[in-house]
């Protein structure tokens, strides 16, 4: 069992109250009575619960990221900038993924207001959020991560999706294609549907190019294995380009594609997008949209903390970040390691 304070003042020869100032106001006790009960502690193994005393005070040193799905690298790596700022500040961040479920992502945002954590970086599934009103009344502070604000009243850091869909599209028609598809879902993501209108855009500039589009269920490796095989169905003109709304589904675009003894970029060219690590790594080095992943986290981290200390005056800011792209093997037969 755990060693209580009560134990540490009594081998200590002190008071509750000055075990009390030792563990939060040090400057008040003499050097020498602080050692003695430094002595104590550490021949007790006693660990104060910061949790109760958090709660007590009405709120923990916890900051919260909730995105999409906590498996997918791109993320992982926005919590890794977010984390950077928490760590600066000696908070607890924890990630949490809501699996593309709006109900899921409602539980958890509960479960976080009910731990009063200091404020939360939300990659939000659909546009409805319940949820966002309780946290406001509770005083949590939300930031939008990977996704706009449609109002001025939330502070948002994104990445312009509709010019990265741009991108990948003009990209593949200036190679030549004219039969593209665009594979992405759930449809309720925004993400996924800004990538498509972009890409819609780009093809709309030309007459002979037209884009069929393929919704998955998720953004994973599975789902675009299963979106291939639909692909591959399309016996009347095929696409031979294809734009998909992240790389893990790219990926198993690609992989089902020389599973099934065919060739990228020659049968099929296939844009991925966010660029993660395991794009360059791939059978054959996937072109991607990049975006500034650990930037991202790292400066809606920044702009969380600000309302979480009063120091935004209430003012909130949308950020949006420029996408790149990145070409290698996948559409590219030239490929030698450049980018674009």
């Amino acid at each position: 069992m755990a060693a209580s304070m009560r134990e540490v003042a009594a081998l200590a020869g002190v008071s509750m109250g000055t075990i009390s100032n030792v563990l939060n106001r040090p400057d008040m006790v003499s050097e020498a009575t602080r050692e003695r009960v430094e002595a104590a502690i550490a021949q007790l193994g006693f660990v104060r619960n910061d949790a109760a005393r958090q709660l007590r005070a009405g709120q923990s040193r916890m900051l919260a990221v909730v995105v999409l799905d906590a498996r997918n690298p791109f993320f992982l790596d926005v919590a890794a900038g977010a984390e950077s700022v928490a760590d600066a500040h000696d908070l607890l961040m924890v990630l949490v993924g809501s699996g593309e479920s709006e109900e899921r992502e409602n539980r958890q945002l509960r479960l976080l207001m009910e731990q009063r954590v200091q404020g939360i970086l939300l990659s939000p599934v659909g546009e409805n959020i319940p949820m966002l009103d309780k946290l406001d009344r509770q005083g949590t502070p939300v930031v939008l991560l990977d996704r706009g604000s449609r109002t001025p009243g939330r502070s948002s850091v994104a990445v312009d999706d509709i010019g990265g869909g741009r991108l990948a599209a003009r990209h593949l028609m200036d190679l030549g294609h004219r039969n593209l598809v665009y594979v992405g879902g759930p449809e309720s993501i925004r993400q996924v549907r800004d990538r498509r209108a972009g890409a819609l855009d780009a093809v709309a500039e030309s007459a002979s190019t037209r884009m069929s589009t393929i919704w998955s269920e998720s953004l994973t490796i599975e789902a675009g294995a299963k979106a291939a095989g639909r692909i591959l169905d399309m016996s009347d003109q095929p696409p031979t380009g294809a734009v998909c709304a992240n790389d893990l589904l790219a990926l198993g675009v690609l992989q089902e594609y020389i599973q099934r003894g065919l060739r990228v970029p020659d049968d099929l060219a296939i844009v991925g997008y966010d660029d993660i690590d395991y794009a360059a790594g791939a059978a054959v080095p996937l072109t991607s949209v990049a975006q500034p992943r650990a930037e991202l986290g790292h400066a809606a981290a920044e702009l969380l903390l600000e309302q979480v200390n009063n120091q935004s005056g209430n003012e909130f800011r949308q950020l949006t970040f420029t996408p790149s792209l990145v070409v290698r093997g996948s559409t590219d037969h030239g490929w030698r390691g450049a980018s674009a």
